[in-house]
């Protein structure tokens, strides 16, 4: 267990072999320093995020008290105000409600729709790249599509975008475990400078409707469909976050993973039809959300092992997608993998809403550099983010000559 240390900056840097040793020791261990049941087999996690006796929140059936949990602190009520009116963090019936609402901007037909835009922003931002010899993947390709594509979809003016970013980063810090003061005062500031924001425009947008989802979610509430402006605002802040915080980590650190594995790169740069399945492994094999959790509304058994209620489990998505149960030589990147069952989306009711429009980006800009930038390489080694849950790099600094 001594290997399983989510503040250890060896851990941080490749947590896979500790996860081999935790599927080792059995299917649920008790981890003190967070108070967490960790869950690290593919098929206890896929199963327990379907099982309804555990919830992403207690507080629509239960008070903290009867949790034995202590209110968070007064200081940090602007975070949890956006954060548990949003359906991430709703249990039905107000999930479902919200989330059919806004399933609606996310049909396959409507994200097939933006697949053009989505093409032709990737392509420019890898010609800027290109232009320059080189420069930073993060900052110059994987952040920018991404938060320009949810942007425009919620009807965010482009001269507006600068903030959404480090707002977002700043909330998504107070995700990791046990986070320290500061990032926890980050969040709150965050939260109420993004949520003042988004009521200015929701205001706007009253007034003037334009076609977008903003627009479209105060006209279902005309209509009827219940949603608070605090609903309203909380959604719009979870797709911005969910909507982009996964597909940046996933390009940079599937691309840190290619580089690594110069066969599989020129294995891809050959056969640009591998794309598609390339998206997935790369999601599979170095996962961008590691950790999920969940709180136990009733009891449960897991191995033999009774988990009560009031427990919480955390859910080890990155050692799912690792465990050999499930994945031939997990350990392995391989491109042409074609079973490959990854979690990297999660699954049940809190499936990502998004997922359909994330693969559509990962494989644009892929495509786009495999095609625009074929000798595409590191300039630098990169350097991890301090974060566990979200898994991410500072940055990843290439050249697009043909040096190295």
């Amino acid at each position: 267990m001594a290997a399983f240390d989510p503040w250890d900056p060896a851990f941080l840097a490749d947590p896979y072999p500790a996860y081999a040793e935790l599927r080792a020791h059995g299917r649920v261990q008790y981890f003190e320093p967070t108070n967490q049941w960790l869950v690290p087999h593919h098929a206890d996690v896929s199963a327990l995020l379907r099982d309804r006796r555990l919830g992403r929140t207690y507080q629509h059936r239960f008070t903290h008290e009867d949790f034995g949990r202590t209110a968070p602190p007064a200081e940090h009520e602007p975070f949890h105000t956006l954060n548990d009116h949003g359906m991430l963090d709703l249990e039905p019936p107000d999930h479902t409600r919200i989330r059919r609402l806004v399933s609606k901007a996310f049909t396959p037909r409507t994200v097939e729709h933006l697949r053009p835009y989505v093409t032709r922003l990737a392509g420019e931002l890898v010609d800027r790249l290109v232009a320059a010899g080189g420069g930073d993947l993060l900052t110059d390709v994987a952040e920018p599509l991404p938060v320009a594509v949810i942007a425009e979809m919620l009807g965010i003016p482009e001269s507006d975008r600068a903030p959404l970013r480090p707002w977002s980063a700043d909330i998504c810090g107070m995700y990791e475990l046990n986070p320290p003061k500061d990032v926890a005062a980050r969040a709150v500031r965050a939260s109420v400078e993004f949520s003042d924001y988004l009521r200015e425009l929701i205001a706007e947008r009253r007034k003037e409707p334009g076609d977008d989802l903003i627009s479209g979610l105060i006209a279902a509430h005309d209509e009827g469909d219940r949603l608070t402006e605090q609903e309203m605002i909380s959604t719009c802040v979870l797709l911005l976050n969910a909507g982009h915080e996964a597909t940046v980590n996933a390009t940079v650190n599937g691309w840190y993973a290619l580089f690594r594995n110069p066969e599989q790169l020129a294995a891809l740069r050959a056969d640009h039809s591998l794309v598609p399945r390339a998206v997935e492994e790369l999601m599979r094999y170095d996962t961008p959300l590691q950790l999920f959790e969940r709180w136990v509304l009733d009891e449960i058994e897991v191995d033999g092992t009774t988990i009560p209620r009031g427990a919480e489990v955390a859910l080890l998505f990155g050692s799912a997608n690792h465990d050999p149960a499930t994945f031939p030589n997990p350990e392995r990147l391989d491109l042409t993998r074609t079973d490959n069952p990854h979690i990297s989306f999660s699954a049940g009711i809190h499936y990502c809403i998004g997922a359909p429009l994330a693969r559509i980006e990962l494989a644009a800009s892929m495509t786009a550099l495999l095609e625009k930038a074929p000798r595409l390489n590191l300039a630098a080694e990169p350097q991890r983010k301090p974060n566990f849950v979200i898994r991410g790099l500072e940055g990843l600094s290439v050249h697009t000559g043909s040096h190295g």
